[in-house]
């Protein structure tokens, strides 16, 4: 199949809805909704989160086998941030150069590469390996919402919570099986490395899926029209610092939280099963809340309500860790759960696909900028007092900028 006819749509353009009878006018191609796209974005999702979530419970024997130090752990769990910014960045163009269906398989094949490469060697191969996985994961942050518009017009919140939900799915996995893996493969380095395998899968079933497409009318394009910088756009500034301060809440708590819970006396596997916890609870939500927000004039007070949640997890952390670390987790879980109207008000703010995919790729370049300072900060706060008190309360004042950002972003309007 030719490059050519996976380029991506004009600018400007409204997608109509899936099985539309074509009409004169201005058209586009688009990816074919349906069961089969619809399954390859799940697979997708699967991969995007086990990768960072597989290494919190076992980053302290990953410093004592390597001989690394706590700088370099901070360094291990910032990347993921720092490159997520820059192929937000990128992501855009690759996807009008080559096609959104070509830029998504590039994702995925260097996404499974850089699983395994990252456990051949000593601790700068595993930074190298983790930018390479990182790297595939942030393409396909960004283009995932702009297939799920373009090709699910009718859809987005429905879809937008499935692709979270199994976005969380793989997280929770992530988290929960990779030590009971290292026990049963011989240590952390087979125990990572085995995660590619989804990815592989997944390029299968983005491969065959992405072969469809179909000409749409767009109706109100208009050919040559300029492209307008949304750098312009405080409604985009606004999505991108609300998209920013959850993630940078979400990596802390990818990054960091089994330390603090073994910490405060739970076993290294209970850590690693509460984090899978915190991603479990995201599936219901996510699977239900964009899907009732995006039929609503404003999703002000899900965010919110989710932003406060999170706040009680934090604040039992900081005040009684050892009372209760289960409700702390669950609470910490359902906060985090604002993600899925992250990427919601991304697709809703904006009003073509090409819009959307600009705004994504602001919202996850910047966005993840501003979210790599998170488990640095945490790290070095904590080096530096030798408690988790200090960082523990910066992250609840993030949460509460989180919350405030969110709720303009909930508000019905476009960039």
């Amino acid at each position: 199949m030719a490059v050519d006819s996976w380029k991506f749509p004009h600018p400007d353009t409204e997608p109509a809805l899936e099985g539309a009878v074509e009409l004169p006018g201005t058209r586009k191609t688009v990816l074919a909704g349906g069961f089969m796209l619809g399954l390859a974005v799940v697979l997708i999702a699967l991969n995007l989160r086990p990768a960072i979530t597989s290494v919190g419970p076992m980053l302290d024997e990953m410093r004592t086998s390597l001989g690394a130090s706590a700088t370099w752990a901070g360094l291990l769990t910032t990347l993921p941030g720092l490159c997520f910014a820059g192929a937000g960045f990128a992501a855009p163009v690759l996807a009008r150069r080559f096609g959104i269906g070509a830029a998504l398989m590039a994702a995925l094949a260097v996404l499974s590469a850089g699983l395994v490469l990252r456990v051949l060697d000593g601790p700068l191969v595993v930074l190298g390996g983790t930018l390479v996985v990182t790297a595939g994961i942030a393409l396909a942050n960004v283009l995932i919402p702009v297939v799920i518009k373009d090709s699910f017009p009718a859809k987005i919140g429905l879809m937008t919570g499935v692709y979270t939900a199994a976005l969380q799915g793989g997280g929770a996995l992530g988290s929960a099986l990779t030590p009971p893996l290292a026990n049963g493969l011989g240590g952390w380095r087979p125990a990572l490395s085995s995660w590619a395998v989804i990815g592989v899968i997944a390029l299968g079933a983005w491969i065959f899926a992405a072969r469809r497409k179909v000409r749409v009318d767009t109706g109100n394009s208009r050919p040559g029209a300029p492209r307008r910088s949304l750098m312009r756009s405080p409604l985009a500034w606004t999505v991108t610092i609300f998209f920013g301060l959850q993630a940078f809440v979400a990596y802390i708590a990818m990054g960091w939280l089994p330390q603090v819970l073994m910490d405060a006396g739970v076993s290294r596997t209970d850590a690693g099963l509460l984090l899978g916890l915190i991603s479990v609870l995201a599936v219901p939500i996510s699977l239900t809340v964009p899907a009732i927000a995006a039929r609503q004039g404003s999703q002000t007070w899900w965010i919110v309500g989710l932003g406060a949640f999170g706040f009680a997890g934090i604040l039992g952390l900081v005040i009684a860790p050892s009372a209760s670390p289960l409700l702390w987790s669950v609470f910490v879980g359902i906060g985090m759960s604002v993600f899925s109207l992250a990427l919601t008000v991304i697709a809703l703010r904006a009003k073509t696909g090409e819009e959307t995919a600009t705004l994504s790729g602001m919202a996850q370049g910047f966005g993840y900028l501003l979210a790599a300072l998170g488990p640095f900060l945490f790290g070095l706060l904590h080096e530096q007092t030798g408690s988790w008190t200090i960082p523990l309360i910066m992250v609840l004042a993030v949460i509460v900028a989180q919350t405030l950002f969110g709720a303009l972003a909930g508000r019905r309007r476009f960039v």
